[in-house]
């Protein structure tokens, strides 16, 4: 018969490591996103209890492009530290990318945005998607 021992596949230290990354990482993405919402003319928060779903679009895509990131950035560092470091500064570059976005279209795209512009919104939350795939691309 099929037998199975579970310790043979997790371990109480990847286990703690597991739940350590876990939280640092989410605290890290709840610092990033306040701070990204400090850059936009409009609350975050406000926008979505609205219904607004070109802010949700553009929500949606920095938190994705930050969770690919993310993910890069665990698997290709030895420490939760170093790991934070490039999470940082990929946020960096998402801000920088967001920036470039405004300057580059002929329209204020985040007054577009806030009047619920949803074919704005996906275009800024796919330059956010883009960013985070060409930084991830680049941990190493």
């Amino acid at each position: 018969m099929f037998e199975f021992d579970i310790s043979e596949v997790l371990n109480v230290y990847d286990l703690l490591l597991t739940l350590l990354y876990w939280i640092v990482m989410l605290v890290l993405a709840g610092i990033c996103m306040a701070i990204f919402e400090k850059f936009t003319p409009y609350n975050d928060k406000e926008e979505l209890l609205k219904g607004n779903v070109a802010v949700a679009s553009q929500f949606a895509g920095k938190l994705i492009g930050l969770g690919i990131i993310t993910e890069s950035s665990i698997a290709h560092n030895l420490s939760i530290w170093s790991a934070s470091i490039w999470i940082f500064i990929g946020f960096l570059l998402m801000i920088a990318g967001y920036y470039l976005f405004e300057w580059i279209t002929p329209f204020k795209a985040e007054e577009e945005i806030k009047k619920n512009n949803i074919a704005v919104g996906l275009v800024a939350a796919s330059v956010s998607i883009f960013i985070g795939f060409a930084v991830a691309g680049s941990i190493t």
